[in-house]
């Protein structure tokens, strides 16, 4: 199956898509779909191709991405928080001719400063999903392209250096939907799409897999508590994929009436900390199935059953992948250690966008080699300890900061906190731990220390706590460790 024959699953007088006012049953969805592939060949759009999709979730969004993957060519979502510069980098390195928008965007010396002579075409998004008199029908998917064609390109964050494009098949976004078959998703179930499209975990996770099943996926823009809340109560949402901070903000603020129609929760895209966890579950009385994966796996590698799941855990790998923990030579380490997650299966990417190093490096010896530090249980259940990277080296000693952080984030009035390895002289490193509260509380730094002392080795104290009014996030609602960092790094 091609990702754009994913909208010929549901039954065609169903409701696929309700989108704030508006709604879209299958048939219309594909007849909006078709008015899109027809403007877009008539615009330029071969096979091959690569169009940059600069968009806030939307009907528009879901059109454009099934027109392209339909045309044969080949789709680039870029996070619309990007600055002009950052946008240009990923339109010059992808090669993008063509950016479908939906605003206007001035890129002439972002790319002129860049050195990038492309001649790139803006496409407005605004009624492309309407017919339009006198345009040619678009030619059907190239015969010569197959299921393992290149679907789309995923940026990563890029957290060390430029972002990488991980170039995802049609073949890896469907079989990702067909590995997570057991959460359970029906034709009559209501998907919540509020992570951004843009971002593999939302777009796979809340709707490809639900159109696969023919389901409806509700759309929100953005996350705001309120609307997200109405919208949940008035749409009568079952399903819904998240992140912690979403979770922590709904345990605040909705009530266990409004999480009624609720079936399934899933959160992803950072670890899930426990007490954000429990706090959610005690309120709704509704179990959390934490999952975990990465854009080069399209991205589900592992998930927590519903009616099975293990608090903490990140689940049980899905459906027809494998994985192994191993330590820096490839070898598997004995059960229940930690060590590298690598992984394969059809779900992982064809390779990183014209880095062939990279992508050998990232894909040897047949294995996806994700960088992430993890364990499995007794019961094959996968615990993410940390990032590679992010684990911080103190007179020798491993320290892992997520497992610094869970135990801070159990001292009352801690609302979110973030450990991160610093410069030391006598150590090599140490960690210094930022944390926010939650409103009204106050926290004495001798009392948290005198309670992680009760509940961590001594070495893996943070030497340093620093208070700030909230910590940083990225699009995608992970902490932003490394604009932690940069500021701490300036104001030193």
């Amino acid at each position: 199956m091609l990702v754009h024959e994913l909208i010929n699953q549901g039954a065609g007088s169903d409701i696929a898509i309700v989108d704030h006012e508006r709604r879209f049953t299958y048939d219309e969805l594909k007849e909006a779909v078709k008015n899109c592939r027809n403007r877009l060949y008539a615009e330029g759009v071969k096979p091959g191709d690569r169009v940059a999709i600069f968009s806030r979730n939307s009907s528009e969004f879901v059109f454009v991405y099934m027109a392209v993957a339909s045309l044969g060519a080949i789709s680039i979502p870029i996070n619309f928080q990007l600055s002009n510069r950052e946008i240009a980098y990923i339109i010059k390195d992808a090669g993008a001719r063509f950016l479908v928008t939906y605003e206007l965007l001035n890129l002439v010396d972002a790319l002129a400063t860049l050195r990038c002579d492309i001649r790139l075409k803006q496409i407005e998004t605004k009624n492309i999903g309407c017919a339009k008199a006198g345009l040619e029908e678009a030619p059907s998917f190239p015969s010569h392209l197959d299921e393992h064609a290149p679907c789309v390109i995923i940026y990563t964050s890029g957290t060390t250096g430029n972002p990488k494009g991980a170039v995802l098949s049609h073949r890896n976004l469907v079989a990702n939907c067909e590995q997570i078959v057991y959460m359970g998703c029906k034709p009559e179930c209501n998907v919540l799409c509020v992570l951004p499209m843009y971002h593999c975990f939302g777009w796979t996770c809340a709707v490809l897999y639900p159109m696969w099943c023919g389901a409806t996926v509700v759309i929100l823009d953005s996350f705001t508590p309120k609307e997200t809340i109405k919208t949940i109560r008035e749409e009568k949402v079952t399903d819904m994929y998240v992140v912690p901070s979403i979770c922590s903000l709904l345990t605040k603020l909705a009530t266990k009436e409004d999480m009624a129609s609720m079936r399934l929760v899933v959160s992803g895209g950072t670890t899930l900390p426990l007490k954000i966890a429990e706090d959610f579950m005690e309120k709704f009385g509704l179990e959390i199935c934490e999952g975990y994966g990465l854009s080069e796996t399209s991205p589900v590698v592992t998930m927590n059953p519903p009616g099975a799941a293990k608090v903490g855990s990140s689940g049980v790998p899905v459906h027809n992948i494998e994985i192994r923990i191993v330590d820096p030579q490839s070898r598997d380490v004995p059960q229940g250690e930690p060590g590298e997650l690598i992984c394969r299966g059809e779900n992982v990417m064809l390779g990183y966008w014209n880095l062939p190093e990279a992508s050998g490096d990232a894909l040897r010896g047949g294995w996806f080699h994700t960088a992430d530090v993890a364990r499995i249980d007794e019961d094959g259940y996968v615990y993410i300890v940390d990032r590679i990277k992010d684990m911080i080296i103190s007179m020798g000693e491993n320290i892992y900061p997520r497992e610094v952080e869970e135990v801070v984030y159990q001292f009352p009035g801690i609302a979110e906190a973030a450990v991160i390895g610093i410069e030391d002289k006598l150590r090599g490193q140490a960690g210094a731990c930022f944390y926010s509260l939650h409103e009204g509380a106050s926290v004495n730094i001798r009392e948290l220390k005198k309670f992680l002392q009760e509940n961590l080795a001594l070495y893996k104290i943070p030497r340093e706590f620093h208070e700030l009014p909230h910590l940083p996030r990225t699009s995608t609602g992970k902490i932003a460790k490394r604009m932690i960092l940069e500021e701490f790094q300036k104001n030193k």
